[in-house]
């Protein structure tokens, strides 16, 4: 095998790895915006059950966190 056919296959198997990667990265983002959905939808039903505005739950969230209670 000579060094421009080592160098294609060399070329053909960093794209392949590179869009698997792609691959793995768009699946990671779809479970991320779907967690992200889920988590407001259950964050607006416990607002709702609780009369709270979003006001009230956006100055609940600033406090725990510069009280250092939540990351």
């Amino acid at each position: 095998m000579d060094e421009r056919e080592k160098f294609r296959k060399f070329r053909e198997l960093d794209d392949a790895f590179a869009e698997a990667l792609r691959g793995i990265e768009g699946d990671n983002q779809r479970q991320q915006r779907d967690e992200r959905k889920e988590f407001e939808q259950r964050l607006r039903t416990l607002m709702s059950d609780y009369s709270q505005s979003d006001a009230s739950v956006d100055t609940l969230l600033r406090t725990l966190l510069e009280l250092g209670r939540i990351a």
